[in-house]
């Protein structure tokens, strides 16, 4: 009897281990079920999603696919990928996703109610597609959705007003559609202006009321109260005047004298000015900010001006940017103009503009601060205290910083050129995601000028040398100084650095990485700091990027948007056997004028100021 209980007990054990061995796979593989359901809906022609295996237990090795350290989706990342199609319900089925891109597709049909699923989203970009529909109403419970962009598509029917709940919306892209009724002013959406609703069909927002006109006091008494008070009234205004005359005269004194010094110009007290979302500080609150402007507040000094730290008075901390160029009254439009465009870039990688101060004599922008400084600072100034930047950090820097330079070439309209890429304007937030810094600067610091810039702006070490010789800037030259800047993060050395002399060195950084890979001293070559504590095969991955990216000839320099699909593991070997092929060529026979090969015609040429195809 017992025996025959005993096999009972282990028949019911076995058959439960089975069902548990069924269900494991079941629950771990949901995710990779979800996004193969996506992949089977899309047409692919350029094979993005060729890596995407659902034999695989879970989708973390996929390309354009990101897991948090417990193998679960917290990204998709498919912009511009020629995908079309259809989205799926099953995208719902993610718990831990937090960037959904799929913007500048040809994806069609709806957007998936069941979107709203996705309680951990902080971004969803699907602008530049085709979709159709309504907005579905579910998206007013994704209450950590920072970034929603659902530009440029066919969508129609009323906004939700569900999604005036989502207080932590920072930035709403709703135009370009085909969307009626009125526009929600509550909520979160109070803080958006008519940009973010452009080109629809919807109802004209509200103009705001006129201030309320006080009533006049009715007369208590008859005609001898009148002249009283017309008597009084002439004391009042003789007595008015002759108080006011030495103000007038001051404030004629002041206008004749030049305004030289920066504290001779007295504080702004205008009402708040808003361009889009952009803020207009006073000159006043800016002073109060950084303590006016104290040389203890100083975070960094580069061609644009000094920047300094600043506490609002709301608490929170800003970095303050005092551009040096002197300024002239007929470039106040265009100055507005172009803190206007730039205001609009919005990208988790790029820094966002929060406002501006502008003076007869001076310029400020206000950005957030960052309070781990730059790539720079952590590489070769940090403090013993502080740990220096891990391999794992620095991979994150590299792809991070790819993406917000891919955003300026790709996604505005006409494309913006940084023209100064370097380890010191790439910053680093509170979790040491990369941010890149002064873009624009170098166009809104050339507002006097003509719509062809023949000033170099840039950094010895992480120039392109086409640019050097012409001056005349592209998007490849952005691609070149990102080249200098990823060897930077490998090495830890600066672009030029005189002190390398002393060694028989090439002062340039690309030259000495360039002498030491032909030498085959790779140990030498990766920053000491590291302690040896890094992936061989990823630093040789870099560092073919970073070959790739700094060729001498622009036309052979990948795109930023195909350096983030490199980094991602997308097509590297393909390009750099390529490349190989190519270096063994030019050495074989060398071109007879060597140095005509990079000078390519600009970009940016006749092209009006950097403008975005609309509100980021």
């Amino acid at each position: 009897m017992d025996q025959w209980i005993l096999g009972i007990l282990g028949f019911v054990s076995a058959f439960l281990c089975l069902i548990g061995l069924l269900l494991v796979p079941v629950s771990a593989n949901i995710e990779g079920d979800a996004l193969n359901a996506l992949k089977t809906n899309l047409a692919d022609p350029n094979n993005v999603l060729q890596s995407w295996d659902p034999t695989l237990v879970n989708p973390c090795t996929w390309f354009h696919v990101t897991c948090n350290s417990e193998n679960s989706v917290t990204r998709v990342d498919l912009g511009n990928a020629n995908l079309s199609g259809q989205l799926v319900p099953q995208l719902g089925q993610l718990p831990n996703l937090q960037y959904l891109e799929l913007y500048s597709n040809n994806i069609s049909g709806r957007i998936p109610f069941e979107l709203g699923n996705l309680t951990n989203l902080v971004s969803l970009d699907l602008y530049l597609n085709r979709l159709n529909g309504p907005i579905p109403d579910t998206l007013g419970k994704l209450q950590k959705l920072r970034f929603l962009r659902l530009n440029n598509n066919s969508l129609n029917g009323r906004i939700p007003m569900l999604l005036t709940t989502v207080i932590s919306l920072q930035v709403l892209d709703l135009s370009n559609n085909n969307l009626t009724g009125p526009v929600p002013v509550n909520g979160s959406f109070s803080l958006f202006t008519p940009i973010s609703f452009a080109n629809n069909q919807l109802d004209i927002l509200p103009a705001a009321p006129p201030p309320p006109i006080s009533p006049t006091p009715p007369s208590s008494s008859g005609v001898g109260n009148s002249a009283t008070g017309a008597i009084a009234g002439g004391v009042a205004a003789g007595a008015a005047l002759l108080f006011a005359a030495p103000a007038i005269l001051l404030a004629w004194w002041r206008r004749k004298k030049p305004q030289d010094h920066f504290f001779d110009v007295p504080a702004e007290e205008d009402p708040e000015v808003h361009l889009g979302q952009l803020k207009r500080f006073s000159l006043r609150e800016l002073q109060v900010a950084t303590d006016n402007f104290s040389n203890k507040n100083i975070l960094g000094r580069g061609g644009f001006g000094k920047v300094y730290k600043g506490r609002l008075a709301d608490g929170s901390l800003v970095a303050v940017k005092r551009l040096k160029e002197e300024r002239t009254q007929r470039g106040e439009l265009q100055f507005q103009t172009e803190v206007e465009m730039i205001s609009m870039a919005v990208h988790r990688n790029l820094l966002r503009l929060l406002g501006f101060c502008m003076t007869a004599t001076e310029r400020l922008l206000v950005y957030p601060y960052m309070e781990n400084g730059s790539v720079a600072s952590r590489l070769r100034e940090r403090p013993e205290s502080e740990p220096p930047l891990d391999w794992p950090k620095r991979k994150r820097i590299a792809l991070g910083s790819a993406r917000g330079l891919a955003y300026l070439h790709d996604h505005c309209d006409p494309k913006i050129i940084h023209r100064d890429v370097k380890a010191a304007n790439i910053l680093l937030d509170e979790e040491f995601e990369a941010v890149v810094g002064d873009f624009g600067l170098a166009k809104l610091m050339d507002y006097k000028d003509t719509h062809v810039t023949t000033a170099v702006r840039g950094t010895i070490g992480h120039i392109a040398p086409e640019y050097l010789s012409t001056g005349k800037s592209s998007e490849k030259t952005d691609v070149f100084g990102y080249g200098v800047m990823l060897l930077e993060l490998i090495t830890g050395q600066r672009a030029f650095d005189l002190a390398r002399l002393a060694n028989d060195d090439d002062v340039m950084l690309l030259d000495w990485v360039k002498g030491l890979l032909k030498d085959k001293k790779y140990e030498t070559l990766v920053d000491a700091d590291l302690q040896g504590n890094y992936e061989e095969e990823e630093v040789e991955q870099l560092i073919r990027v970073a070959l790739l990216c700094t060729g001498s000839s622009p036309m052979e320099r990948p795109k930023m948007s195909e350096v983030v699909r490199m980094l991602e593991g997308d097509g590297l070997a393909e390009r750099w056997e390529e490349w190989q092929k190519e270096e063994m060529v030019r050495q074989d026979y060398p071109a007879h004028h060597p140095h005509t090969d990079w000078i390519i015609a600009d970009s940016t040429y006749n092209l009006r100021p950097d403008e975005l195809s609309g509100p980021r």
